[in-house]
């Protein structure tokens, strides 16, 4: 697997019959998270609940339907489309410029599953036009070396205001729009920390199937919840 240098893309076609680019990138996966619990739970000001165990991970074994293997939304129905979070690493660097933070951000903070760097992940939502259509989440990929994992990517995963308190003030506004992407694993399979191929295997048309996820709630209502993953 030539897994490049992360940002670059390694190939590129289209799908016959789809007209649906095929994007092959080299990217890094810097971070991996398995939440047992519900740590940002409660008032922001009085603290997480303590981790059981470090939440972070070098790797993670992720099940089709069901999520990663230990994490507290492994296995539920009502939450299927969102078993999963994906962040990317570089909307986390500006936020931290944003907000003035004196140095990088620990991604773990955020408790998205898994933080990468070199794609803008967020692009990969479902997406609604200004005259009302939709667009279908993406299909993609990941393959740091076991073999290739795809999701598909359905709502936004909004921030919530936890991120005021955990990675400093401002951060829940700085996060809008580029808090990662809630998804759905479609197989089975290990990722790891380090180089990794992201292969965005379609970008199609609207699907109304893809689109009805029960898990969705406006961003007002996931504020007020911690919006489902923290």
């Amino acid at each position: 697997m030539d897994q490049g240098t992360a940002g670059q893309t390694v190939a590129g076609q289209t799908v016959a019959g789809q007209s649906v680019a095929v994007q092959t990138v080299a990217v890094q996966i810097v971070a991996l998270l398995v939440a047992p619990i519900h740590a940002y739970e409660g008032r922001p000001q009085d603290g997480p609940r303590p981790d059981p165990e470090p939440p972070g991970r070098t790797s993670v074994t992720v099940r089709a339907g069901r999520g990663l293997i230990g994490d507290r939304f492994s296995g539920h129905a009502a939450h299927r489309r969102a078993a999963v979070t994906v962040l990317d690493a570089d909307a986390l660097d500006e936020v931290a410029a944003e907000i003035g933070a004196a140095g990088p951000l620990d991604p773990l903070l955020t408790r998205r599953n898994i933080v990468l760097r070199g794609f803008p992940v967020d692009a990969l939502a479902i997406r609604r036009a200004a005259d009302g259509t939709r667009t279908a989440g993406a299909v993609f990929s990941l393959d740091s070396g076991d073999g290739p994992v795809r999701f598909r990517a359905h709502h936004p995963a909004s921030p919530c205001r936890w991120m005021d308190v955990q990675l400093g003030p401002g951060a829940w506004k700085a996060m809008r729009g580029r808090g990662g992407v809630r998804c759905e694993p479609l197989d089975d399979g290990v990722l790891r920390l380090g180089p990794a191929v992201l292969r965005v295997l379609d970008q199609s048309a609207d699907r109304d199937s893809a689109d009805r996820d029960p898990t969705d709630r406006s961003a007002d209502q996931c504020a007020a919840s911690s919006q489902l993953r923290p």
